[in-house]
């Protein structure tokens, strides 16, 4: 039986890797660094001096720290909500919402993840580049990955540049050079050298291309996660979009960064509790948060409106044949679209100016989600 479990679960690593997403992560790294390794071979030979060496190590250390960091969030995951999990009491039962496709409570700061199909523990949100979500276990390491690689990119375009200015400045001096100068660096030390032809200069400016462009969108998302510090901001964005002018105190910020930090960076790597049960400020309780968001689901009930398709709907991401303006106004959301028939009803929350979200009536049996 553990031989088995440990096949399925290599087997269901292997197929994270198969996504748009980690293919083109993983190529992205493998340019920048094999590029940058080898023009810091041409431009500061390691073997010459102990500077080569130690610059050429911490290279090759952005390398393994960048991916190091990138697998560990793939593969460990977010953590989630045990199938069939109920609080100790029965009587908190009423404070929590209820997962039909989990058959389980969903805990403070759980959500039901669509794309993996669980309630992640202290969901933040499911990220496609390393094809599974961020949360609980491994919000940590998907931090340090998004803190490394700018880091790391910054150095190796310092590299190509490097390389391709010394390449041909050498090249243009030679050109101008005389004989005698020829010779005397015939003289010199031999050492490996690496060819650096128009092949090579187009590689390492492709590379710094990608370099420079994995700086500024990796930079951005790291301020982006930073600035709403693990993720507390963003919990509060999403029961602060309905509220109604009541008081509601957010029970999981500590009160400072420092204090919200601790909870997921940590010396031994394992993030503080269990995922489940949560330290909460003074005034509020464990289903402070379940509590407000139980308020918003039935306020989000008495003010849906319901309305009726007119045309049938494939469910497609981008509908062409729905006219230009709505074919570039499409949400930027991963929620799924529903397919709909001529006289279908729906109860729509909330909405934009040609796309609305909310719920289609099924029949008698329930309701599905929608955007």
């Amino acid at each position: 039986p553990g031989s088995f479990c440990a096949a399925m679960r290599a087997l269901r690593g292997a197929r994270r890797l198969c996504h748009w997403g980690p293919l083109v992560a993983l190529a992205v790294v493998a340019v920048c660094s094999g590029t940058a390794l080898a023009d810091a071979a041409l431009w500061y030979w390691p073997l010459d001096t102990a500077g080569g060496g130690l610059h050429f190590l911490v290279l090759l250390n952005w390398t393994v720290m960048i991916l190091y960091n990138y697998f560990s969030a793939m593969f460990a995951g977010p953590g989630y909500v045990p199938l069939g999990w109920a609080p100790e009491k029965s009587q908190d039962c009423m404070y929590l919402q209820y997962c039909k496709v989990c058959q389980s409570y969903k805990a403070p700061r759980s959500h039901h993840c669509r794309k993996c199909n669980r309630c992640v523990m202290k969901m933040d949100h499911h990220c496609p580049w390393i094809n599974n979500c961020c949360g609980y276990q491994n919000h940590a390491s998907f931090t340090l990955f998004l803190l490394l690689a700018p880091l790391g990119c910054i150095h190796a375009s310092f590299v190509f540049v490097m390389t391709m200015y010394t390449q041909l400045y050498n090249r243009i001096s030679f050109g101008w050079s005389s004989v005698k100068i020829d010779m005397s660096a015939a003289k010199r030390d031999p050492r490996p050298i690496i060819p650096f032809g128009l092949s090579a200069f187009a590689a390492s400016l492709f590379a710094l291309g990608l370099a420079l462009g994995t700086t500024i969108a990796v930079g951005m998302l790291f301020i982006i996660q930073v600035s709403i510090w693990i993720p507390l901001q963003e919990e509060k964005n999403r029961i602060q979009y309905y509220q109604t002018g009541e008081i509601f105190i957010f029970p999981y910020d500590m009160g400072s960064k420092w204090k919200n930090f601790k909870q997921v960076f940590t010396w031994s790597g394992i993030p503080e509790g269990d995922g489940l049960d949560w330290p909460v400020r003074e005034g509020c309780h464990q289903y402070s948060l379940t509590i407000e968001q139980l308020k918003q689901k039935a306020d989000k009930r008495v003010r849906s409106v319901r309305y009726q398709a007119v045309e049938d709907y494939s469910g497609v991401c981008c509908p062409v044949t729905k006219g230009v303006k709505t074919f570039f106004t499409t949400p930027c959301t991963e929620e799924p679209r529903i397919a709909l028939s001529k006289g279908d009803l729906i109860l729509a929350t909330r909405g934009l100016k040609h796309w609305m979200y909310g719920e289609k009536i099924l029949d008698s049996t329930g309701r599905a989600e929608t955007a």
